[in-house]
């Protein structure tokens, strides 16, 4: 027998991501996590380690970013790797780090969830669930990470259309929740020069077809420490809400994307990108907000 609630909803929908779209809603969101706004009036910095190590590597990096000008740290406590015998992530144990420099330096976090069973786990220590590349179109983690209620920050698929980008996006918002912040990361295409080929003419297009926020993610788009900055000049000139950065205390000795993660001697350049580069573009930068009288950082 057919479900009456999705024949409604079909005569309603007047395209294939119509929540998300800016028909649905005209003006542009802010989507606010842990005190920290994404949105058209800023530009946010996220930033930290690819992967969770050690407690001490994770505070050695969410030190960085906060010296850089960020306010949230990214680390991955889980880690899709192409290679099974590849660094994996320290699972629940990753989390815990995540919290504990979360407390310490006010910093709210995003990570990465995977598996539609680690979802609860995740959401009870995370600020806000990422989605990556290759679980852009794993619907039923979608659901999921949207049943939460917690902000979402999906990646836009390694090989999807925009199209595709956003109609997974309303996977996450037909679960009434519309604090999801998207992420240009690069796509697959026949150029090896960089690990990915960065879209950048996806930011404004993505912003004309739905109100979200939308940032990029220079690091994994171009693969490469010296592209870092370049690519971020050019995501926050055509108008990003964000970046997303990995960087590292010792890149050399990093279990995940090494050769991407900015060192320590590259936060002054980061930070003056940060004071110069928004205020061109008439942004002005997102704040970390303050750890509590008792050591614990906000959390949404």
């Amino acid at each position: 027998m057919p479900d009456s609630r999705l024949e409604v909803r079909r005569d309603f929908v007047t395209a294939p991501y119509e929540l998300v779209s800016a028909k649905h809603q005209r003006d542009r969101s802010t989507v606010t996590v842990g005190g920290v706004p994404f949105g058209p009036g800023t530009v946010t910095l996220v930033a930290g380690p690819c992967a969770v190590e050690t407690p001490e590597q994770t505070m050695e990096s969410a030190l960085m970013a906060a010296a850089a000008g960020a306010a949230m740290l990214r680390g991955g406590a889980y880690k899709p790797r192409s290679s099974p015998y590849s660094f994996h992530g320290l699972g629940e144990d990753g989390l815990k780090i995540l919290s504990d420099v979360r407390d310490e330096t006010g910093l709210p976090f995003v990570t990465e969830v995977l598996d539609t069973r680690d979802v609860d786990l995740v959401a009870s220590h995370a600020d806000m669930l990422q989605i990556g590349t290759r679980n852009m179109q794993n619907f039923a983690l979608l659901r999921a990470a949207g049943a939460t209620g917690l902000p979402v920050l999906l990646k836009r698929g390694m090989s999807a259309t925009v199209e595709e980008w956003l109609m997974a996006a309303e996977y996450v918002a037909e679960q009434g929740n519309l604090d999801i912040v998207l992420c240009e990361r690069g796509i697959r295409t026949f150029e090896k020069s960089t690990r990915n080929t960065l879209d950048i003419s996806a930011v404004p297009i993505v912003q004309q077809l739905t109100h979200l926020p939308v940032i990029v993610d220079p690091s994994h788009s171009g693969g490469r420490r010296d592209l870092v900055f370049p690519l971020s000049r050019a995501a926050v000139a055509v108008g990003s809400d964000g970046l997303i950065v990995d960087l590292h205390p010792r890149p050399e000795e990093a279990l995940c994307d090494g050769p991407q993660a900015l060192a320590p001697e590259d936060m002054a350049e980061l930070a003056g990108l940060m004071r110069e580069v928004p205020l061109l573009a008439g942004r002005l930068v997102a704040t970390a907000p303050a750890a509590t009288s008792s050591g614990e950082g906000s959390r949404r």
